[in-house]
Protein backbone atom coordinates (compact mmCIF):
# COMPACT_ATOMS: atom_id res chain seq x y z
CA UNK A 1 0.00 0.00 0.00
CA UNK A 2 1.53 3.45 -0.97
CA UNK A 3 1.51 6.37 1.23
CA UNK A 4 -0.91 8.09 -0.11
CA UNK A 5 -3.79 4.88 -0.03
CA UNK A 6 -2.44 4.90 3.74
CA UNK A 7 -3.34 8.39 4.50
CA UNK A 8 -6.64 7.79 2.68
CA UNK A 9 -7.50 5.06 4.88
CA UNK A 10 -6.66 7.13 7.80
CA UNK A 11 -9.27 9.66 6.99
CA UNK A 12 -12.08 7.58 6.95
CA UNK A 13 -11.35 5.66 9.91
CA UNK A 14 -10.43 8.58 11.53
CA UNK A 15 -13.62 10.64 10.47
CA UNK A 16 -12.04 13.49 9.24
CA UNK A 17 -13.28 12.29 5.55
CA UNK A 18 -17.17 12.14 5.64
CA UNK A 19 -19.50 11.45 2.61
CA UNK A 20 -23.18 12.71 2.97
CA UNK A 21 -24.37 16.19 2.41
CA UNK A 22 -22.77 18.97 3.64
CA UNK A 23 -22.28 23.06 3.26
CA UNK A 24 -19.10 24.31 2.60
CA UNK A 25 -17.68 27.90 3.99
CA UNK A 26 -18.67 29.02 0.65
CA UNK A 27 -21.60 28.08 0.49
CA UNK A 28 -21.44 24.72 -1.57
CA UNK A 29 -23.40 21.80 -1.17
CA UNK A 30 -21.36 19.26 -0.91
CA UNK A 31 -21.28 15.38 -0.80
CA UNK A 32 -18.12 14.97 0.95
CA UNK A 33 -16.58 16.98 3.73
CA UNK A 34 -12.54 17.33 5.01
CA UNK A 35 -12.46 18.30 8.49
CA UNK A 36 -8.44 17.61 9.98
CA UNK A 37 -9.51 18.92 13.21
CA UNK A 38 -11.14 15.64 14.09
CA UNK A 39 -7.15 14.29 14.66
CA UNK A 40 -6.68 14.98 18.50
CA UNK A 41 -4.67 12.77 19.69
CA UNK A 42 -0.79 12.08 19.89
CA UNK A 43 -0.71 9.11 17.26
CA UNK A 44 -3.39 10.96 15.36
CA UNK A 45 -1.12 13.89 15.55
CA UNK A 46 2.06 12.02 14.78
CA UNK A 47 0.65 10.21 11.86
CA UNK A 48 -0.97 13.21 10.55
CA UNK A 49 2.61 15.27 10.33
CA UNK A 50 3.86 11.94 9.04
CA UNK A 51 2.47 12.30 6.17
CA UNK A 52 2.52 16.22 5.62
CA UNK A 53 6.49 15.68 6.19
CA UNK A 54 7.04 13.10 3.87
CA UNK A 55 4.89 15.56 1.29
CA UNK A 56 6.47 18.47 1.90
CA UNK A 57 10.14 16.85 1.80
CA UNK A 58 9.42 15.45 -1.68
CA UNK A 59 8.49 18.63 -2.82
CA UNK A 60 10.77 20.88 -1.30
CA UNK A 61 13.87 18.54 -0.04
CA UNK A 62 15.69 20.12 2.43
CA UNK A 63 15.84 24.03 0.81
CA UNK A 64 13.33 25.45 3.88
CA UNK A 65 13.79 27.24 7.33
CA UNK A 66 10.07 27.91 8.38
CA UNK A 67 6.77 25.95 8.35
CA UNK A 68 3.86 28.60 8.72
CA UNK A 69 0.44 27.41 9.97
CA UNK A 70 -2.42 30.13 9.95
CA UNK A 71 -4.55 29.98 12.31
CA UNK A 72 -5.80 28.45 13.73
CA UNK A 73 -6.32 24.59 12.20
CA UNK A 74 -2.73 25.53 10.43
CA UNK A 75 -0.82 25.90 14.07
CA UNK A 76 -0.59 22.30 15.50
CA UNK A 77 0.08 20.92 11.97
CA UNK A 78 3.15 23.06 11.58
CA UNK A 79 4.41 22.63 14.95
CA UNK A 80 4.06 18.87 14.74
CA UNK A 81 5.05 18.94 11.32
CA UNK A 82 8.46 20.23 12.80
CA UNK A 83 9.01 17.33 14.69
CA UNK A 84 8.70 14.69 12.20
CA UNK A 85 10.78 16.66 9.64
CA UNK A 86 13.72 16.12 12.41
CA UNK A 87 12.76 12.80 13.30
CA UNK A 88 12.48 11.68 9.36
CA UNK A 89 15.18 14.04 7.95
CA UNK A 90 17.18 15.39 10.49
CA UNK A 91 15.89 18.55 9.43
CA UNK A 92 15.83 21.67 11.68
CA UNK A 93 12.95 23.73 10.62
CA UNK A 94 10.82 26.49 13.08
CA UNK A 95 7.27 26.98 13.13
CA UNK A 96 5.47 29.89 13.12
CA UNK A 97 1.84 30.70 12.78
CA UNK A 98 -0.37 33.67 13.22
CA UNK A 99 -2.68 34.65 15.64
CA UNK A 100 -6.38 36.24 14.70
CA UNK A 101 -5.75 39.24 17.10
CA UNK A 102 -2.60 41.56 17.74
CA UNK A 103 -1.31 40.98 21.32
CA UNK A 104 -0.47 43.99 23.19
CA UNK A 105 1.35 42.50 26.16
CA UNK A 106 3.61 39.54 27.18
CA UNK A 107 4.58 37.87 23.73
CA UNK A 108 3.17 40.96 21.48
CA UNK A 109 2.68 40.81 18.39
CA UNK A 110 0.40 38.64 15.25
CA UNK A 111 2.93 36.31 14.90
CA UNK A 112 3.75 33.23 17.21
CA UNK A 113 6.82 31.41 16.66
CA UNK A 114 9.88 32.11 14.27
CA UNK A 115 11.61 34.34 14.64
CA UNK A 116 11.69 34.85 10.45
CA UNK A 117 15.03 36.64 9.09
CA UNK A 118 15.88 38.17 5.40
CA UNK A 119 16.80 34.99 3.35
CA UNK A 120 14.41 32.46 5.16
CA UNK A 121 12.59 29.62 2.69
CA UNK A 122 8.91 29.60 4.33
CA UNK A 123 6.72 26.21 2.97
CA UNK A 124 2.81 27.14 4.78
CA UNK A 125 0.84 24.11 5.37
CA UNK A 126 -2.43 23.83 6.07
CA UNK A 127 -5.70 21.68 6.07
CA UNK A 128 -7.83 22.58 2.54
CA UNK A 129 -8.41 25.57 0.85
CA UNK A 130 -10.93 26.27 -1.54
CA UNK A 131 -10.33 29.88 -2.20
CA UNK A 132 -7.03 30.87 -1.14
CA UNK A 133 -8.57 33.17 1.67
CA UNK A 134 -6.21 32.24 4.52
CA UNK A 135 -3.05 32.41 1.89
CA UNK A 136 -4.06 36.42 0.63
CA UNK A 137 -4.33 37.30 4.55
CA UNK A 138 -0.99 35.31 5.72
CA UNK A 139 1.12 36.55 2.89
CA UNK A 140 1.03 40.15 3.91
CA UNK A 141 2.22 39.54 7.16
CA UNK A 142 5.11 37.59 6.26
CA UNK A 143 6.52 40.30 3.66
CA UNK A 144 5.90 42.63 5.85
CA UNK A 145 8.25 40.84 8.55
CA UNK A 146 11.45 40.20 6.38
CA UNK A 147 12.80 39.90 3.19
CA UNK A 148 11.63 36.06 2.93
CA UNK A 149 10.54 33.81 0.42
CA UNK A 150 7.77 31.92 0.80
CA UNK A 151 8.11 28.70 -1.75
CA UNK A 152 4.67 26.92 -1.40
CA UNK A 153 2.05 25.64 -0.05
CA UNK A 154 0.77 22.23 1.05
CA UNK A 155 -2.81 20.37 2.24
CA UNK A 156 -4.26 17.49 2.94
CA UNK A 157 -6.64 17.19 -0.11
CA UNK A 158 -6.72 18.79 -3.21
CA UNK A 159 -10.42 19.13 -3.71
CA UNK A 160 -10.25 19.91 -7.29
CA UNK A 161 -12.92 22.56 -7.17
CA UNK A 162 -13.06 26.21 -8.49
CA UNK A 163 -11.75 28.71 -6.22
CA UNK A 164 -12.28 31.86 -7.17
CA UNK A 165 -12.34 32.01 -10.85
CA UNK A 166 -12.23 28.73 -13.05
CA UNK A 167 -9.36 27.14 -11.79
CA UNK A 168 -8.71 25.26 -8.51
CA UNK A 169 -7.50 27.23 -5.52
CA UNK A 170 -4.02 25.24 -5.47
CA UNK A 171 -3.63 25.97 -9.38
CA UNK A 172 -5.02 30.18 -8.70
CA UNK A 173 -2.88 30.16 -5.94
CA UNK A 174 0.69 28.83 -7.69
CA UNK A 175 -0.16 30.96 -10.44
CA UNK A 176 -1.05 34.30 -8.37
CA UNK A 177 1.93 33.78 -6.27
CA UNK A 178 4.45 32.53 -7.75
CA UNK A 179 4.75 29.43 -5.79
CA UNK A 180 4.80 25.68 -5.51
CA UNK A 181 1.32 24.13 -4.21
CA UNK A 182 0.94 20.43 -3.38
CA UNK A 183 -1.26 17.97 -1.71
CA UNK A 184 -0.97 14.62 0.08
CA UNK A 185 -3.80 13.40 -1.54
CA UNK A 186 -6.16 14.73 -4.03
CA UNK A 187 -10.11 13.74 -4.78
CA UNK A 188 -9.25 11.97 -7.66
CA UNK A 189 -7.03 9.60 -5.64
CA UNK A 190 -9.68 9.54 -2.81
CA UNK A 191 -12.12 8.52 -5.35
CA UNK A 192 -10.14 5.94 -7.11
CA UNK A 193 -8.88 4.40 -4.20
CA UNK A 194 -12.47 3.89 -2.02
CA UNK A 195 -14.63 2.76 -5.18
CA UNK A 196 -12.82 -0.02 -4.84
CA UNK A 197 -14.12 -3.03 -3.00
CA UNK A 198 -12.61 -4.11 0.57
CA UNK A 199 -11.99 -7.61 1.14
CA UNK A 200 -15.61 -8.12 2.02
CA UNK A 201 -16.71 -6.62 -1.04
CA UNK A 202 -17.99 -3.26 -0.06
CA UNK A 203 -16.46 0.02 -0.87
CA UNK A 204 -16.24 3.25 1.05
CA UNK A 205 -17.86 5.36 -2.18
CA UNK A 206 -21.09 3.33 -3.47
CA UNK A 207 -22.19 4.02 -6.90
CA UNK A 208 -25.13 6.09 -5.54
CA UNK A 209 -22.31 8.68 -3.80
CA UNK A 210 -20.09 8.39 -6.72
CA UNK A 211 -23.23 9.90 -9.18
CA UNK A 212 -23.33 12.36 -6.22
CA UNK A 213 -19.41 13.25 -6.38
CA UNK A 214 -19.68 13.13 -9.87
CA UNK A 215 -22.83 15.57 -10.20
CA UNK A 216 -20.55 18.09 -8.01
CA UNK A 217 -17.66 18.05 -9.86
CA UNK A 218 -19.88 18.79 -12.99
CA UNK A 219 -21.16 22.09 -11.07
CA UNK A 220 -17.94 22.84 -9.55
CA UNK A 221 -15.08 21.24 -10.75
CA UNK A 222 -11.95 23.12 -12.00
CA UNK A 223 -10.98 22.61 -15.46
Amino acid sequence: MSYKEEFIAFLVESGALKFGDFVTKSGRKSPFFINTGCFTTGEQLTRLAGFYAQTVHETFGTDLDILFGPAYKGIPLATACTMQLYDRYGMQVRYMANRKEVKDHGDTGILLGGPVKDGDRIVIIEDVTTAGTSIRETLPILKACADAKVLGLVVAVDRMERGTGEKSALVQIAEEYGMKTTAIVTMQEVVDCLTKPDASGKAVIDDAMLAKIKAYYEAYGAV
